[in-house]
């Protein structure tokens, strides 16, 4: 789905920071998108109505802001929510699953007991640049039984490889954004 869905002007609540968190890098702020209960409703509208019949089990969102997106979507599909986290964040027993950086690595954990063998499994972040991040989560969902039948994003940005890095899985984004915009 693309920002072409009709309605209103998801963009319209999206500001570009230039030089943000370092020079040369225009930052997608959705902080007034968040401020705008219309905008915000509607991107929970838009994600749900491309999935509400889809059979999701399970909504899944890592740190911090997809959790902004992930949770209010899952209570909209009647659906679990489960946070991913960095590790040490989950008080119960987690599985975790480690992955490379453009300089290093990082790790992701989930509780033993969020998702079972079967569950379908939607993951949602509020962004897809190189897609690593939500990659990861997809391999430490599916080590753990899961079955990831797609992935949610409210802002998609062109050229960095990240539809590439979740090849095999059905990506939706509502907002998309080329590196010269």
């Amino acid at each position: 789905m693309n920002d072409s869905s009709g309605g209103l002007d998801l963009k319209a609540h999206i500001r570009t920071v230039p030089d943000f968190p370092v020079p040369g890098i225009r930052f997608r702020d959705i902080t007034p998108l968040l401020a705008s209960p219309e905008a915000y409703g509607e991107v929970i509208r838009r994600l749900a109505d491309t999935y509400r019949d889809g059979g999701v089990d399970v909504v899944a969102s890592v740190e911090a802001r997809g959790f902004l997106f992930g949770a209010p979507l899952a209570l909209e599909l009647a659906a679990r929510f489960v946070p991913v986290r960095k590790p040490g964040k989950l008080p119960h027993e987690t599985r975790s699953h480690s992955y490379q950086l453009e300089y290093g690595e990082d790790t992701l954990e989930v509780h033993t007991d969020a998702v079972r063998p079967g569950d379908r499994v939607l993951m949602v972040d509020d962004l897809l640049a190189t897609g690593g991040t939500v990659a990861a989560c997809n391999r430490l969902l599916v080590e753990a039984g899961a079955e990831v039948i797609g992935c949610a994003v409210v802002i998609e940005l062109e050229g960095l490889g990240g539809r590439a890095a979740l090849a095999g899985c059905d990506v939706t984004t509502l907002m998309t954004y080329s590196e010269d915009e």
